[in-house]
């Protein structure tokens, strides 16, 4: 992967993965007990930015044990200029935020024949 996308190594939630495979770059965020609608997906200029909040239900009594992390979360990625703003996807499936980033057709590399 080149330059196309870069993110803050400082955020820990959501976890996620990066891919890139034939002029497309793949983010998947781990968001279990997340619905869409409480999951906000924005571009700004070099900056995409993930931000939502993660409930847990209302519990009797005290906690004993309690791992699971709750709050407001928000993770930034930075994506330069080879990213196509408009064709970005997201589909939320089974606690995973999987979005699909376009590398624009002249960024790409190509072959150049030689006469």
């Amino acid at each position: 992967m080149d330059k196309q996308l870069t993110y803050d190594y400082k955020a820990l939630v959501p976890a996620c993965s990066i891919a890139e495979d034939s002029g497309l770059v793949s983010v998947r965020l781990e968001m279990p007990g997340v619905s869409k609608e409480r999951i906000e997906l924005k571009i700004e200029g070099n900056s995409l930015t993930v931000e939502g909040r993660r409930e847990e239900p209302a519990q009797e009594g005290s906690y004993l044990v309690r791992e699971r992390r709750t709050g407001n979360y928000r993770k930034a990625f930075t994506i330069d200029e080879t990213i196509d703003r408009d064709k970005v996807e997201a589909e939320l499936a089974d606690g995973i935020l999987s979005i699909k980033l376009h590398i624009k057709e002249a960024a790409k590399p190509r072959r150049i024949a030689i006469a």
